[in-house]
């Protein structure tokens, strides 16, 4: 008799990153992996039924995106009514992490790249604008490499339907997805551009390294400072920048930063008191091309960042100047 438990642990990573993809969050990614689990359990749990699937890991995953399909639906007007703008959970790492840990990016450089492309956290960010049918269709047919036939049985629709909702998600991710260097090294320059010049205190700095037509995107959830609307342009970007780093903690000797990988890519950590007794956790993450910052994001919703390390009494992140 077959080992379903076995089995299906065998296909829970691969299916949670399916579900991160979809919906934008962990939490909710593994609930939905744990529903998967209860419907395979109970469809599956007989020889006979378990022996009429023959490829498990294609019946998996149209079942986690039937079950991520109902959440996006069901989450929608939620989003909408969200206090500002709605970033989706980022996977931190440290970036001394062993190479294909936890953070569910493969070792070789290669493969990470295309990882990073696949979950990068600036494209979640554009699928978050995309219809729940769409959404899945993009993710499914682009990302996995799912048949739409099998991708209008999870619709509910025609594969020609299922074909048509993913060329649309294509069009909008070409069209409004995120413009950034496919240089690590021009990356972590700008990044560490970025910190020198918050550091000084210099809007004038921090206009040296980014675009003109700049982003800034944050999350706080309606608990911490940031914008509830996106904040665009060089000068207004480092303004509010440098604004918002100094209001983000009362003390700001006790303001700390760290690189960090966020969804692959170099990012920033950000740990302060933000009022006495109540510390604040954040992570920054960038978009770059042409040798500038094109957009910032910044993730303060603690509701978003339980999985994220805290940095420890051993290490020595970063610390604002006094």
């Amino acid at each position: 008799m077959r080992d379903l438990a076995g089995e299906f642990e065998a296909e829970r990573a691969h299916l949670t990153m399916v579900a991160y993809r979809m919906l934008g969050s962990w939490a909710e990614a593994e609930d939905a992996v744990q529903e998967t689990w209860l419907r395979y359990a109970t469809a599956l749990d007989t020889p006979q039924a378990r022996a009429e699937v023959r490829d498990l890991r294609a019946w998996l995953t149209t079942a986690t995106a039937r079950i991520c399909l109902d959440v996006l639906r069901s989450a929608r007007v939620r989003r909408e009514s969200y206090h500002g703008e709605w970033l989706p959970e980022p996977i931190v790492s440290r970036l001394t992490d062993p190479a294909g840990g936890p953070d569910g990016f493969a070792p070789d450089p290669a493969e990470r790249a295309a990882h990073t492309e696949q979950v990068g956290i600036a494209l979640l960010t554009v699928l978050e604008r995309l219809g729940p049918e769409q959404r899945v269709a993009f993710v499914l047919h682009d990302v996995f490499a799912v048949p739409f036939a099998e991708i209008a049985t999870v619709l509910g629709t025609s594969p020609a339907a299922a074909r048509q909702l993913a060329s649309r998600a294509r069009r909008a991710v070409a069209e409004e997805g995120p413009r950034r260097s496919a240089d690590p090294a021009e990356h972590q320059r700008l990044v560490s551009a970025f910190l020198a010049a918050i550091e000084s205190g210099e809007p004038e700095r921090l206009l040296e390294v980014l675009a003109p037509d700049v982003v800034f995107v944050g999350d706080g959830g309606g608990l911490f400072p940031t914008s509830r609307h996106p904040v665009v342009g060089a000068v207004k970007v480092a303004r509010f920048t440098l604004g918002l780093i100094r209001r983000a903690a009362w003390d700001t000797s006790n303001l700390r930063m760290r690189p960090v990988l966020v969804n692959g890519t170099l990012g920033l950590q950000i740990e302060a008191d933000y009022r006495p007794g109540m510390p604040l956790h954040g992570v920054m993450w960038f978009t770059a091309a042409d040798g500038r910052i094109t957009a910032a994001y910044h993730q303060l919703n603690p509701e978003k960042l339980t999985r994220v390390p805290r940095m420890g009494p051993d290490e020595h992140p970063w610390q604002l100047r006094r």
